[in-house]
């Protein structure tokens, strides 16, 4: 895990750069992250933010899709069912989390990819009813990168019970699988 932003920004709050806890994909990693973020984005953009990338906590339970082209380890941040309705080791995941914000933090935002874009917009909905992130400031910004909600209902009443207050971006692309759920999602 690391951070981009420098140690003069945090001591003037007023000129500090947002801060995002980065949250990778499915079967990939935070170095994975970084380089798709920091290759492809502008660096005009990446320069006013302070981003942190972070490894999620499970080794992957099977083939990852970015093999041969990433080099491994890869990570998961829960297992789910083929239906996507089942969720394994979520409370470790969300813990893990806290405690990666309470470690490394204070956060602004999350900005997520795929399986880290479904956790990001559910955080702020659990944190609001009081399920997650209780040790930490509220969230305030979102970037979404190829989205989708939880299809759980029993997650999906707690995180989407009210509208999110917190402004988000969302990246959808036209061609991606989670298309039609990232719109869903907005």
């Amino acid at each position: 895990m690391g951070s981009l932003g420098s140690g003069a920004d945090a001591a003037d709050p007023a000129r500090r750069r947002p801060r995002f806890l980065c949250l990778h994909g499915f079967r990939t990693s935070a170095e994975i992250m970084r380089k798709q973020v920091m290759g492809k984005w502008p660096a005009d953009v990446t320069a006013r933010l302070d981003l942190v990338f972070a490894d999620a906590p499970f080794p992957a339970e099977g083939k990852s899709e970015v093999e041969g082209i990433f080099d491994p380890p890869y990570y998961e941040w829960f297992q789910f069912d083929k239906k996507f309705t089942e969720y394994r080791n979520m409370d470790k995941c969300l813990a893990y989390i806290e405690d990666l914000m309470i470690k490394d933090g204070p956060f602004d935002g999350l900005l997520g990819f795929s399986q880290g874009s479904i956790l990001s917009a559910a955080l702020p909905g659990l944190q609001e009813q009081g399920l997650a992130l209780t040790r930490v400031p509220k969230i305030k910004y979102l970037i979404i990168i190829g989205g989708a909600k939880f299809l759980s209902p029993t997650m999906a009443d707690k995180a989407y019970a009210k509208k999110i207050t917190c402004p988000s971006v969302h990246f959808i692309g036209d061609h991606d699988f989670l298309k039609a759920h990232g719109e869903k999602l907005i």
